[in-house]
């Protein structure tokens, strides 16, 4: 005796099989523009960064020598030392702040909208135009001390510094409250009726609650930390700058992302390989220590 045949389990797996059929068509140009406009520049540049160039068509390879030279140059291991302080600092500032403005938002205050519009607004604004903008300010009010953003680093520092807050809290800011109001009000609720006061259910509640945000926002803070580019270009441009007893000379307000910028375009055209291998260690740099900031974070979230 026969069977009957099954037969297909309603639209479902017409659904399924109708995906399947025109995935590619869909997937396929993405996937194409992926290849050409990320991974294959992302992997001939890795190929480059071991080569001596002045064109990209006359790359002659060389191996490891860039790299011995880019470890080797003293403003590359300075502007190390410098983003990563710039990056430690700005992580906490902007954090702390992003996330008190947003919980001060979230306890129903009278115009808490308009507030968050002013707080993001700043965000919308390119970052060589504030550059250029914070420059004027900076040099207005320290024209009055006889002295310049670009005659000491300490206010080239601390100058980047103010700029970025002023630029990224309102963006943080918008994260930090989508996670304050997906908290369970029922936990706030048992916590109140515990006898939990106001700082204990922040701190016991509220933040263990808001972790995922946290995480997103740390990282999005210390990898645009470590990335930053047009605003130092903009702000400063490395000045002031100090000469070593070789002659060799160290912009002291100089980030990675510009020192590399710097040593591809400079004068000295067959430094190119070596600032190569410069972003690729550069690379390598942000996506360990992000990953790391990531795995530390990840394991303070509370399951819900």
């Amino acid at each position: 005796m026969k069977r009957p045949k099954k037969r297909a389990n309603g639209n479902g797996q017409l659904i399924s099989r109708s995906i399947r059929r025109w995935f590619p068509l869909f997937m396929g140009p993405m996937v194409a523009a992926f290849a050409i406009g990320f991974l294959w520049p992302f992997i001939h540049g890795i190929y480059l960064s071991f080569c001596q160039f002045r064109t990209t068509s006359d790359a002659e390879w060389i191996g490891f020598g860039n790299y011995l030279k880019a470890l080797q140059d003293e403003s590359f291991r300075y502007s190390f030392g410098y983003t990563a302080l710039y990056a430690v600092v700005t992580l906490v500032l902007i954090n702390v702040l992003a996330f008190a403005v947003a919980y001060a938002l979230t306890q129903k205050i009278r115009g808490a909208n308009l507030f968050r519009t002013v707080f993001f607004m700043p965000n919308l604004i390119g970052g060589i135009v504030l550059g250029y903008i914070w420059s004027m300010i900076f040099d207005g009010i320290l024209s009055h001390y006889n002295t310049s953003i670009l005659l000491e680093t300490r206010y080239g520092f601390w100058g980047l510094i103010i700029l970025m807050c002023w630029q990224q809290i309102g963006y943080m800011m918008i994260i930090y409250i989508a996670g304050l109001q997906a908290v369970p009000e029922d936990m706030l609720e048992a916590a109140r009726i515990d006898g939990a006061n106001r700082w204990q259910t922040l701190w016991r509640v509220t933040i263990p609650n808001v972790m995922p945000s946290i995480t997103i926002c740390a990282f999005l803070t210390l990898t645009n930390g470590f990335k930053l580019f047009d605003q130092n270009l903009a702000l400063t441009g490395g000045l002031p700058y100090t000469i070593n007893p070789d002659g060799s000379a160290v912009h002291t307000t100089e980030m990675l992302a510009l020192n590399i910028y710097t040593t591809f375009y400079g004068q000295n055209t067959a430094a190119r390989g070596t600032a190569q291998a410069k972003a690729v260690l550069f690379f390598l740099l942000v996506a360990v220590i992000s990953l790391i900031q990531l795995r530390a974070t990840r394991r303070k979230e509370v399951q819900q």
